[in-house]
């Protein structure tokens, strides 16, 4: 192929568009016209940044504090509040507009401190970025600013640095990199020259000739020649993702909303019609007013943004408490409508920690209990007849540098596995090692797919040797073997013994096991070259063992999973491992489903993903855009979805879940793409937290329930005093209106959001997406409560006046009347089918405490002076005051009547 001499931009389109990784590393350097010995000149890198700007991704503008403060005045409630107080000046309720103005404030300013914790993600993904780079422009290395990296540029990669741009390996040795945070792999990825086909895009987990921006080279080094910078990289894909991703508005503020319009539009059309009657009734235009007024505070639901606030915030810090920290209050009560969760498998499903479970000799069988990195455990001699298990699994532990420093692994997650392994089996690996002089080493290649160490040892007779010990991948291992350790002794390595390991091998592949294998070879001391080309010694091996490793999975994830699946919550596992490995996890948890590839789901078409997305549990090998895509496919089947992830690859499907959940070991992309954070990163927690939520929704349901009966109370209320011409339309004065808002519905608010969780709410399906809390058995109940507790107030007031020739007394006969309603009311709403004549009604101890307070505080307020006059209210007897009671009786026996067919239709259900 010729050297393109076409413009820049012909250039910078052909490197976004190349299938770089399907072209060898001659065709890559031609296309875009670099010499890899001399690298890009000065001027042309100059000329290249010009043109396509520098090596960098988008930051999103931060917004002033001020004006995310005025921001949340955007609330319909707020607004409202603001109207209601502007109006209260206007009429020179000056103690009223006061408290409306603070409680503005207050609900802006806990609104402001959420948001606050929401970083932006985007603005995380560019601060992780790495600042230098090693570069070789015009014949000589230098180190550059990353940013200043152009397309072409030839960069120089050892163990230890970060990746600075996407790239085409064009020289390997040894080169691993941790590819985790962008594609999900567990262990780090082997990366070499070599040419990958074409003709169909391969996610970047698959590309084993690329490296991609701020992956961290873990072992070995290279040469890369960038084919892509900035926006065009993988990392900036997904940082175009976090931009074009809007976060989902969670049910509750969405419930609010819809509640402030309801509430405001009923409160408006009562208005209308008082204004209406008052003016055919030759009242004041200035009377009117201020009953309108009375009548928008009664309507106005003060306190339900502070008390939701309040249960949100406490049901906050209960999460945190068990490692769940929630960064958006609203996301608390979305956890409650959770019904698929998309779950990452590594370190969340699983433990994060490989483990050797099954060594296999050619005549022996063990198994190995025990998980993770922990050293209790034992070897179980399944089959055979050997002796013992040391001289099999010899090699893992010689052919090794990790090494185990009280209790924990330094170096290789693999290689320590092999040593927990060695340590179950008795043997000393630091006295092994010590006892076998290392003379040379092979580093473990992508190529050959194992690692050679080469020591002074004696063999069977006492004679010098130089032991290869050597450990790899099995198919590599065996490849390479012409003997095998038998009992002792060496047999010959043939089809019978070959044809059994290949079967032991496929056996545990298909269990999502890693198989390794391990052998050994004597070499003369005279002809061995510890210098020369050890790779050449690595021939006629004896085998020695095949080893089956595992990522387990959590002890709690099973029963987690089940727990989620009894709550009628879906759990899929998104991985990026392979298909096969992924399935088997699930298998052993319990998650159900056909198990595909992230690209396979892709290809589908969306009514193809519609129909089977039921019936699919595990996607392997996915890209940030598949997860977005499964996300997106679970929310248009009405789903409301969770999704879990710790890596830059996941940001986007986090951003564009309901409720996103970042791992604590994740990346800062993941943290602040996310609504909650698991500092355990354990499965079982976020179960918890669904829990959590749907008991913390179910009592913000009960309190709405409360408030709703409260609203339409007013509401009728003033209206029937203006139809009926009762105390001149204004049944309560403000002081008293703001008594009941924040003496009597605050404090049962705060009680009912405190509630014990209701039973069985882990068996309840979660509410469908978009379903009101202003259920039809809500509305009829509010309804019919708050007209039966309207009859009662107004008739009282009209007793008042006809039997004791005061409208005062009746009013306050009545206002003691809708306090003792109240506290029926809130009993009764903890529940929409049981009764509360049982004992459980008195098994909350806040309710308890609180109906206690609000009986008490319903005789002193017509008792004593201070809260007379504070009130408006008079003084009434005992035969007055059991008016009231008898008011709150009556209804209890209405609503114990309203619930038996409510009852007796669920019994049927």
């Amino acid at each position: 192929m010729t050297v393109h001499q076409d413009p820049v931009g012909d250039r910078g389109r052909a490197a976004q568009e190349a299938e770089w990784y399907a072209r060898s590393p001659e065709a890559v350097v031609t296309a875009l016209g670099v010499d890899p010995a001399v690298g890009l000149t000065a001027a042309r890198a100059a000329d290249l940044l010009a043109a396509h700007g520098p090596n960098a991704l988008p930051e999103e503008a931060r917004t002033p504090t001020w004006r995310r403060f005025l921001a949340q005045y955007r609330s319909y409630m707020q607004i409202v509040l603001v109207v209601a107080a502007v109006v209260s000046f206007v009429i020179q309720e000056w103690t009223t507009g006061i408290l409306l103005v603070v409680l503005t404030l207050l609900n802006a300013v806990v609104g402001l401190r959420q948001e606050g914790k929401a970083e932006s993600a985007m603005n995380a993904l560019q601060s992780m970025l790495k600042a230098t780079a090693r570069v070789r422009r015009d014949g000589t290395e230098a180190e550059i600013p990353a940013e200043d990296l152009a397309v072409g540029d030839i960069v120089l990669l050892s163990a230890g640095d970060q990746v600075p741009a996407d790239g085409r390996i064009i020289m390997a040795s040894a080169l691993q990199i941790d590819e985790s945070t962008l594609t999900g792999e567990s262990v780090p990825a082997a990366k070499d020259t070599g040419t990958l086909p074409g003709g169909r895009p391969l996610p970047p987990g698959d590309q084993t000739c690329m490296a991609f921006m701020n992956t961290p080279v873990t072992h070995g080094s290279g040469l890369l020649v960038v084919t892509a910078i900035g926006v065009d990289s993988e990392l900036g894909k997904i940082s175009g993702m976090l931009a074009a991703t809007e976060k989902e508005v969670p049910p509750l503020t969405r419930e609010l909303d819809r509640l402030t319009l309801w509430i405001t539009g009923a409160a408006g059309l009562t208005m209308i019609v008082m204004f209406a009657l008052g003016r055919s009734r030759g009242e004041a235009w200035d009377a009117l007013f201020v009953s309108a007024v009375s009548l928008a505070i009664a309507a106005i639901p003060e306190a339900l943004p502070t008390v939701t606030q309040a249960i949100l915030s406490v049901g906050s810090l209960n999460l945190a408490k068990r490692n769940a920290i929630v960064k958006e209050l609203p996301s608390v009560e979305t956890l409650a409508f959770t019904s698929a969760i998309n779950s990452d498998k590594t370190g969340t499903l699983t433990m994060n920690q490989m483990t050797a479970v099954e060594v296999i000799s050619p005549t022996d069988r063990y198994t190995v209990s025990g998980t993770g990195y922990g050293l209790q455990g034992r070897i179980h001699h399944a089959a055979g007849s050997s002796a013992g298990i040391e001289d099999a699994i010899l090699p893992y532990v010689v052919a090794s540098d990790a090494k185990l420093v009280d209790g924990e692994v330094v170096g290789d997650p693999t290689e320590g596995a092999l040593l927990v392994l060695a340590h179950k089996a008795g043997l000393d690996a630091d006295a092994t090692r010590e006892g076998l002089p290392r003379l040379a080493t092979l580093p473990f290649d992508p190529e050959y797919k194992l690692m050679a160490t080469f020591h002074s040892a004696a063999d069977g007779s006492g004679r010098p040797v130089v032991r290869c010990f050597v450990k790899g991948a099995a198919p590599a291992v065996m490849a390479r073997a012409a003997t095998a350790l038998a009992a002792g002794e060496s047999v010959p390595w043939d089809a019978e013994l070959r044809q059994r390991a290949e079967a032991q091998t496929e056996r545990m592949g298909g269990e999502g096991r890693r198989v390794m294998a391990a052998a050994t070879r004597d070499l003369d001391p005279a002809a061995f070259d510890p210098d020369g080309d050890l790779l050449s010694y690595v021939t006629e091996l004896r085998m020695t063992s095949l080893v089956g490793m595992v990522d387990p999975p959590r002890e709690e994830s099973k029963a987690a999973v089940a727990d989620a699946r009894s709550a009628h919550i879906r759990v899929r596992l998104i991985t990026g491992d392979d298909v096969t490995t992924g399935a088997a996890i699930a298998r052993q948890i319990g998650i159900p489903g056909e198990a595909l590839l992230g690209a396979d789901f892709a290809a589908m078409s969306e009514r193809e993903r519609l129909a089977r997305i039921d019936g699919i549990g595990v996607v392997g090998r996915v890209a940030p855009e598949h997860k977005v895509l499964l996300a997106d496919t679970l929310k248009k089947k009405g789903e409301v979805v969770a999704m879990t992830g710790d890596g830059v690859n996941d940001a986007p499907a986090i951003k564009a879940a309901d409720i996103g959940i970042a791992m604590g070991s994740g990346t800062d992309v993941a943290k602040n793409a996310a609504r909650m954070i698991l500092s355990d990163d354990n499965f079982a927690t976020i179960v918890y937290a669904v829990e959590q939520g749907r008991t913390i929704f179910d009592n913000l349901t009960k309190y709405i329930r409360f408030v709703l009966l409260l609203l339409v109370t007013f509401v009728l209320t003033f209206l029937g005093a203006t139809v009926l011409n009762i105390v001149g339309g204004e049944p309560f004065t403000p002081p008293q209106v703001l008594w009941i808002h924040f003496v009597v519905n605050a404090s049962f608010g705060f009680a009912l959001g405190f509630d014990r969780e209701s039973p069985g709410l882990m068996r309840r399906r979660p509410r469908p997406r978009g379903e009101s809390v202003l259920t039809r058995p809500v509305l009829v109940t509010v309804g019919l409560g708050g007209l039966a507790i309207t009859c009662g107030l107004l008739g009282l007031i009209k007793i008042g006046e006809s039997l004791y020739d005061s409208a005062e007394t009746g009013q306050s006969i009545a206002f003691t009347a809708f306090a003792l309603c109240l506290v029926v009311a809130a009993f009764e709403c903890r529940s929409e089918t049981r009764s509360v004549l049982t004992p459980s009604t008195f098994d909350s101890r806040q309710m308890n405490w609180v109906a206690l307070a609000q009986l008490v505080l319903a005789v002193l307020v017509t008792q004593m002076d201070g809260f007379r006059r504070m009130l408006g209210t008079t003084e009434i007897n005992a035969r007055q005051f059991g008016w009231a009671v008898l008011t709150a009786l009556a209804l209890l026996l209405l609503w114990e009547l309203g619930k038996l067919p409510a009852r007796r239709s669920g019994k049927k259900g």
